[in-house]
Protein backbone atom coordinates (compact mmCIF):
# COMPACT_ATOMS: atom_id res chain seq x y z
CA UNK A 1 0.00 0.00 0.00
CA UNK A 2 2.91 2.47 1.05
CA UNK A 3 4.67 1.69 -2.29
CA UNK A 4 1.84 2.51 -4.04
CA UNK A 5 1.43 5.73 -2.47
CA UNK A 6 5.19 6.64 -3.35
CA UNK A 7 4.41 5.41 -7.10
CA UNK A 8 1.24 7.72 -7.08
CA UNK A 9 2.73 10.84 -5.49
CA UNK A 10 6.64 10.00 -7.73
CA UNK A 11 3.70 10.52 -10.92
CA UNK A 12 2.08 13.39 -9.65
CA UNK A 13 5.14 14.99 -9.36
CA UNK A 14 6.83 14.35 -12.22
CA UNK A 15 3.54 15.50 -14.59
CA UNK A 16 3.89 18.54 -12.51
CA UNK A 17 7.62 19.23 -13.76
CA UNK A 18 6.59 18.35 -17.14
CA UNK A 19 4.25 20.67 -16.73
CA UNK A 20 6.37 23.41 -15.47
CA UNK A 21 8.76 22.40 -18.57
CA UNK A 22 6.47 22.90 -21.07
CA UNK A 23 5.23 26.73 -20.30
CA UNK A 24 3.46 25.75 -16.99
CA UNK A 25 -0.17 25.48 -18.33
CA UNK A 26 -1.66 22.96 -18.00
CA UNK A 27 -4.55 22.06 -20.38
CA UNK A 28 -7.01 19.59 -19.31
CA UNK A 29 -10.23 21.07 -19.33
CA UNK A 30 -9.84 23.77 -21.83
CA UNK A 31 -10.71 23.81 -24.99
CA UNK A 32 -8.10 23.92 -27.38
CA UNK A 33 -9.70 26.24 -30.49
CA UNK A 34 -9.74 29.35 -27.85
CA UNK A 35 -8.62 32.40 -29.16
CA UNK A 36 -6.90 35.68 -27.46
CA UNK A 37 -8.90 38.93 -27.42
CA UNK A 38 -5.18 40.33 -27.55
CA UNK A 39 -5.17 43.47 -30.07
CA UNK A 40 -4.05 43.26 -33.32
CA UNK A 41 -0.78 44.86 -33.42
CA UNK A 42 0.51 46.17 -36.99
CA UNK A 43 4.22 46.00 -38.41
CA UNK A 44 4.05 48.57 -39.64
CA UNK A 45 4.91 50.72 -42.69
CA UNK A 46 3.30 51.47 -46.50
CA UNK A 47 0.80 48.61 -48.25
CA UNK A 48 3.36 47.52 -50.62
CA UNK A 49 2.37 43.73 -50.88
CA UNK A 50 -0.78 41.60 -50.04
CA UNK A 51 0.53 41.18 -46.97
CA UNK A 52 0.96 44.11 -45.68
CA UNK A 53 -2.32 45.25 -47.26
CA UNK A 54 -4.08 42.96 -45.05
CA UNK A 55 -1.79 43.99 -41.81
CA UNK A 56 -2.98 47.46 -42.57
CA UNK A 57 -6.34 46.44 -43.05
CA UNK A 58 -6.58 44.96 -39.65
CA UNK A 59 -5.02 47.52 -37.31
CA UNK A 60 -7.05 50.23 -39.15
CA UNK A 61 -9.83 48.17 -36.96
CA UNK A 62 -10.98 46.30 -40.46
CA UNK A 63 -12.29 42.56 -40.10
CA UNK A 64 -10.17 40.96 -42.96
CA UNK A 65 -10.97 37.38 -43.89
CA UNK A 66 -8.75 35.48 -46.51
CA UNK A 67 -11.53 34.07 -49.41
CA UNK A 68 -10.81 32.34 -52.78
CA UNK A 69 -8.85 33.07 -55.70
CA UNK A 70 -10.20 35.19 -58.68
CA UNK A 71 -9.62 36.38 -62.58
CA UNK A 72 -10.53 39.45 -64.00
CA UNK A 73 -9.67 39.72 -67.63
CA UNK A 74 -7.98 43.16 -67.48
CA UNK A 75 -5.35 42.20 -65.28
CA UNK A 76 -4.00 38.84 -66.88
CA UNK A 77 -1.63 36.42 -66.24
CA UNK A 78 -2.51 38.21 -62.80
CA UNK A 79 -4.36 35.91 -60.34
CA UNK A 80 -5.91 37.49 -57.91
CA UNK A 81 -7.17 36.54 -54.46
CA UNK A 82 -11.01 37.75 -52.68
CA UNK A 83 -10.68 39.12 -49.12
CA UNK A 84 -13.68 39.96 -47.13
CA UNK A 85 -13.20 43.31 -45.86
CA UNK A 86 -16.03 43.88 -42.93
CA UNK A 87 -17.86 41.10 -44.47
CA UNK A 88 -17.49 42.81 -48.23
CA UNK A 89 -15.60 40.88 -50.93
CA UNK A 90 -12.32 42.85 -51.94
CA UNK A 91 -10.16 41.76 -54.86
CA UNK A 92 -6.48 42.04 -54.20
CA UNK A 93 -3.64 41.52 -57.32
CA UNK A 94 -0.48 41.08 -56.71
CA UNK A 95 1.48 41.95 -59.29
CA UNK A 96 5.81 41.11 -59.99
CA UNK A 97 6.66 44.61 -59.33
CA UNK A 98 5.35 48.63 -58.56
CA UNK A 99 5.83 49.37 -62.23
CA UNK A 100 3.93 46.28 -63.32
CA UNK A 101 1.36 47.26 -61.03
CA UNK A 102 1.03 51.08 -62.08
CA UNK A 103 1.19 49.55 -65.98
CA UNK A 104 -1.94 48.00 -65.56
CA UNK A 105 -3.31 50.72 -63.76
CA UNK A 106 -2.60 53.21 -66.10
CA UNK A 107 -4.78 51.00 -68.34
CA UNK A 108 -8.18 51.83 -66.08
CA UNK A 109 -10.26 54.62 -67.50
CA UNK A 110 -10.60 56.84 -64.80
CA UNK A 111 -14.72 56.15 -64.25
CA UNK A 112 -13.72 51.90 -64.10
CA UNK A 113 -15.95 51.73 -67.08
CA UNK A 114 -13.10 50.29 -69.56
CA UNK A 115 -9.63 49.34 -70.60
CA UNK A 116 -7.65 50.28 -73.25
CA UNK A 117 -9.18 47.46 -74.94
CA UNK A 118 -12.18 46.48 -73.16
CA UNK A 119 -15.58 47.75 -72.03
CA UNK A 120 -16.67 46.69 -68.30
CA UNK A 121 -20.50 46.45 -66.72
CA UNK A 122 -20.14 46.26 -63.24
CA UNK A 123 -22.94 45.12 -60.40
CA UNK A 124 -22.34 48.10 -58.40
CA UNK A 125 -20.13 50.79 -58.93
CA UNK A 126 -16.17 49.72 -59.13
CA UNK A 127 -13.43 51.17 -57.26
CA UNK A 128 -9.79 51.07 -57.74
CA UNK A 129 -6.85 51.46 -55.20
CA UNK A 130 -3.03 50.85 -56.15
CA UNK A 131 -0.23 50.99 -53.42
CA UNK A 132 3.13 49.50 -54.12
CA UNK A 133 2.92 45.67 -55.99
CA UNK A 134 -1.05 45.12 -55.70
CA UNK A 135 -4.31 46.91 -57.66
CA UNK A 136 -7.56 46.67 -55.25
CA UNK A 137 -10.62 46.01 -56.78
CA UNK A 138 -13.84 46.78 -54.59
CA UNK A 139 -17.18 46.61 -56.57
CA UNK A 140 -19.84 48.17 -54.28
CA UNK A 141 -20.58 51.13 -52.17
CA UNK A 142 -20.46 49.98 -48.41
CA UNK A 143 -19.17 53.31 -46.60
CA UNK A 144 -17.51 51.70 -43.94
CA UNK A 145 -15.05 49.11 -46.59
CA UNK A 146 -14.57 52.46 -48.82
CA UNK A 147 -13.58 54.15 -45.41
CA UNK A 148 -10.64 52.12 -44.39
CA UNK A 149 -9.94 50.89 -48.36
CA UNK A 150 -9.29 54.96 -48.78
CA UNK A 151 -7.47 55.28 -45.36
CA UNK A 152 -4.85 51.93 -45.52
CA UNK A 153 -4.68 52.53 -49.81
CA UNK A 154 -5.04 56.63 -50.21
CA UNK A 155 -7.66 57.96 -52.67
CA UNK A 156 -9.05 55.47 -55.71
CA UNK A 157 -7.04 56.41 -58.77
CA UNK A 158 -10.44 55.15 -61.09
CA UNK A 159 -13.91 54.31 -60.26
CA UNK A 160 -16.73 55.79 -58.83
Amino acid sequence: MKGKRLLLIGLFLSLALLSIGCGGQATAGRDETETTDAPVVSHGGAVDDYVSLVDSLRSAGATVEPGDSVEQAIFEPVVGQIIKVNGQDVQVFEFESEESAQTAAETISLDGSSTSTTMITWIATPHFYRAGKVIVLYVGDDSGVLSVLAEVLGEQFAGG
